[in-house]
């Protein structure tokens, strides 16, 4: 028993000592391996792209069709010819201007309902309602266009033009010496005009006759410093001569 523990001492000695240079080995390998391995550089992450702003509409749309701004101003209606309303207690040069307008349009630069408007833009209501705009309208279309008649001379690029050849007022004609107007202050003129009608292809003159009635002061129903159209007469049958 003694002789089996005195021989089993060299052998674990050599055995720690095996263990112990298998250790130390190890420890220098590893710094070995740790001082050789190369340095790894950290790769960058990629950048994220930024955000586009979204592309202005414009920008988008094919060269060439631009939208054009909206206008500040209404159109001219009718075209240059059309005259304004005059502010004005001269009812002679109302009744002319009021007569031009009536007859004065243009497809290429205006609709049916802007030159009805025009037109309607003229006729003063009175308080008592004695010139309805159901007179306003058979009146207008006295003239020779209505709607459908307007539409149609559109696809002919049709114009109407007018010139004040002459006029006669108040007692000047025979209808108002023979009943005088109801009021101080109520006018009528009949305006006798030189018509151009044009197309694309074609031209046709003639004279119309427009009866104009105006409202002036001292009229109560007028205003105080001018006078307003308060209706017209465009067909045959109304005329006053």
């Amino acid at each position: 028993m003694w002789f089996s523990r005195s021989n089993s001492l060299p052998v674990s000695r050599s055995t720690r000592r095996w263990w112990f240079i298998v250790i130390v080995l190890m420890a220098v390998a590893t710094v070995v391996f740790i001082l050789t391995r190369p340095v790894q550089v950290p790769v960058a992450e990629p950048v994220p792209p930024l955000p586009m702003e979204p592309t202005p509409e414009a920008s988008t749309k094919p060269a060439g069709r631009s939208t054009a701004a909206a206008p500040t101003s209404a159109p001219t209606l009718g075209g240059s010819d059309v005259p304004a309303s005059p502010r004005t207690t001269d009812y002679r040069k109302l009744a002319s201007a009021a007569a031009k307008t009536i007859y004065t349009w243009d497809t290429r630069t205006s609709s049916y309902s802007e030159v009805y408007s025009r037109v309607r833009g003229w006729w003063n209501v009175l308080p008592d309602g004695s010139n309805p705009l159901t007179v306003l309208v058979h009146e207008f279309e006295a003239t020779g266009i209505n709607a459908g008649t307007y539409a149609s001379l559109a696809g002919q690029r049709a114009r109407r033009t007018a010139a004040v050849q002459f006029l006669r007022c108040d007692f000047e004609l025979a209808k108002v010496r023979e009943r005088p107007a109801p009021w101080a202050g109520l006018h009528v003129c009949t305006v006798s005009l030189r018509v151009m009608d044009q197309t694309g292809s074609s031209r046709n003159i003639y004279t119309a006759p427009v009866s104009v009635m105006m409202n002036c002061p001292p009229a109560d129903t007028a205003p105080r410093d001018h006078c307003v159209v308060v209706g017209f007469y465009a067909a045959a049958n109304r005329i006053v001569y």
